[in-house]
């Protein structure tokens, strides 16, 4: 059961794929719109991620009908919440430390995420998508409730995550199991 789980899963990604690039072409958008963009992946039909895109891509992103991006690098991002802003889309900075990522960077993650119900796309994405590859695999599997191993394939897709980033995935998943143990 699950290899069938599996393989409709990638069958279905592989669909989404397919359907963004049509979509791309649909609107309009140049032959290549995300060229150039690290680790691009569709994680969901609600949910996309990537490295980090330019003004172009965040153009074909809106055409793809992202209406929210979350940004998971540190540091100062007022000209992509400008950027993204003046394209009307929503934008939200979790300011998450490679070196130290935290159980509190992840339920911020959340609470952007369940806190609109505005209909479209969530971008996620980081540098290299190797924090948004985590972000979104654990949002898939705590909250969506997704099977694990499909949401770990895209994962593992995107890079294996280091040390840091292990201890970080259990105990965001602690966190959780906690959580609906005690009913909140």
């Amino acid at each position: 059961m699950n290899k069938d789980r599996n393989r409709t899963g990638r069958t279905i990604r592989a669909w989404l794929l397919g359907l963004a690039g049509f979509m791309a072409f649909a609107v309009g958008a140049d032959e290549q719109p995300l060229t150039g963009l690290k680790n691009y992946q569709v994680n969901t039909p609600q949910m996309m991620s990537s490295g980090l895109p330019d003004a172009a891509h965040f153009e074909t992103f809106k055409s793809l009908g992202v209406t929210r991006v979350i940004d998971l690098i540190p540091g100062d991002r007022d000209e992509e919440q400008t950027l993204v802003s003046d394209l009307g889309m929503d934008y939200h900075n979790i300011q998450v430390e490679w070196e130290n990522p935290t159980v509190a960077n992840f339920v911020d993650y959340v609470a952007f995420m369940e806190s609109s119900p505005r209909p479209g796309v969530t971008l996620t994405h980081c540098k290299l998508n190797w924090r948004g590859a985590v972000f979104t695999y654990l949002y898939r599997v705590n909250r969506l409730q997704e099977d694990e191993a499909v949401a770990r394939e895209d994962m593992l897709a995107i890079w294996q995550p280091n040390e840091t980033w292990q201890q970080f995935i259990e105990k965001v998943k602690q966190h959780y199991q906690a959580e609906s143990f005690s009913g909140k």
